[in-house]
C-alpha cells in the first residue's frame, strides 16, 4: 500500500502529536514559512484563501522553518504571535521544522518525493529563484526545498498534486483550490 500524508504525524505548535489523518477529506495547502523573509507578506494571500474556502473544506498547514537565511528565529509562540498580530492569521501553525537534511520531518520527505520539481513562472521569478538557490545552504539534492514559502497542494484523498515555488503568489492558486474542492 502506498504511503499517504494520512499515515504521518506532525507536532503542533505546543509540541503535541497531530495525526494528519484527521484532515482526511480536506484540501490542504502545506507551506514552510518564515517571519523575516521577503516572501513573508504572502501570509496575507494565504489567510485570504483560508478565510474564503475554509468552510468548504480547505485547510492551511503552516510549518515555520529557520533553514533559509535564519529568517524564522523565534520560538513557536513568538512566530505565532507575529503572524496573528501582523497578518491576522487564523489557520493552523505547527511546530518549527526542518524541511531538508538529516532532521527533515517525514511529511516533507513525502511531499518532495511526490512533487520534486517546481518551475517558477516568468523570467523575473526564474532569476529570483536562481539567485536564491545559490544562497540556499540546505538545498543539497534534487527535489529539496530551495527557500521559504514553497507551497504544496494536497487533494481530499491525500494526493500531493502540485508544488509551487516561493515566488508563486498564493492568490494565483485559487483556481487550483476551487477545482480540488469540487
Amino acid at each position: 500500500m502506498k504511503n499517504t500524508i494520512y499515515d504521518l504525524k506532525v507536532k503542533t505548535r505546543d509540541d503535541k502529536d497531530f495525526t494528519l489523518s484527521e484532515l482526511r477529506g480536506k484540501v490542504l495547502l502545506i507551506v514552510n514559512t518564515a517571519t523575516g523573509c521577503g516572501f513573508t507578506p504572502q501570509y496575507e494571500g494565504i489567510e485570504n484563501l483560508y478565510e474564503k474556502y475554509h468552510d468548504e473544506g480547505f485547510e492551511v498547514l503552516d510549518f515555520p522553518c529557520n533553514q533559509f537565511g535564519h529568517q524564522a528565529p523565534g520560538d513557536n509562540d513568538e512566530i505565532h504571535n507575529f503572524c496573528t498580530a501582523k497578518y491576522k492569521t487564523k489557520f493552523d501553525q505547527f511546530a518549527k521544522i526542518d524541511v531538508n537534511g538529516e532532521n527533515e520531518i517525514p511529511l516533507y520527505t513525502l511531499l518532495k518525493k511526490a512533487q520534486p520539481k517546481e518551475e517558477p513562472k516568468g523570467m523575473k521569478n526564474k532569476m529570483v529563484m536562481k539567485a536564491v538557490a545559490k544562497i540556499s545552504t540546505t538545498c543539497k539534492k534534487e527535489g529539496d526545498i530551495v527557500w521559504n514559502f514553497t507551497k504544496f497542494l494536497v487533494s481530499k484523498d491525500g494526493e500531493v498534486v502540485k508544488r509551487f515555488d516561493p515566488t508563486f503568489k498564493p492568490e494565483d492558486m485559487e483556481e487550483d483550490i476551487k477545482k480540488l474542492l469540487k
